[in-house]
């Protein structure tokens, strides 16, 4: 089965895009030891939560994804499964605020 050029750059930007988050939450967080051990819980809860909102941003672009090619495919089936999954993006990715909000702190 032949791809054409549209499948091919959309294909193409969400692999550089994932890419992207992937690198950038890698390369920004990283844990450091401290005299205090609360200290050390909050930075690995930090990095941890940002390595969760990396897979959360990979599934919101995936949705989207979905969604742009249920729409051009006029697959209702798609479609749901693409919001879904964008849904699913959007609460992966705000799940610390989310947290947050629920305990009050």
């Amino acid at each position: 089965m032949k791809m054409n050029k549209w499948n091919k750059k959309l294909k193409i930007t969400f692999m550089l895009y994932s890419l992207m988050v992937v690198l950038m939450s890698l390369s920004v967080n990283t844990c450091y030891g401290a005299n205090d051990p609360i200290v050390v819980v909050n930075n690995l809860s930090n990095f941890i939560f940002s390595l969760i909102r990396a897979i959360g941003m990979i599934l919101l672009g995936f949705g989207v994804v979905q969604v742009g090619l249920s729409l051009k495919s006029h697959d209702p089936s798609q479609r749901a499964n693409g919001f879904l999954t964008l849904a699913g993006g959007i609460i992966i990715t705000f799940a610390k605020e989310i947290l947050n909000l629920i305990v009050g702190g």
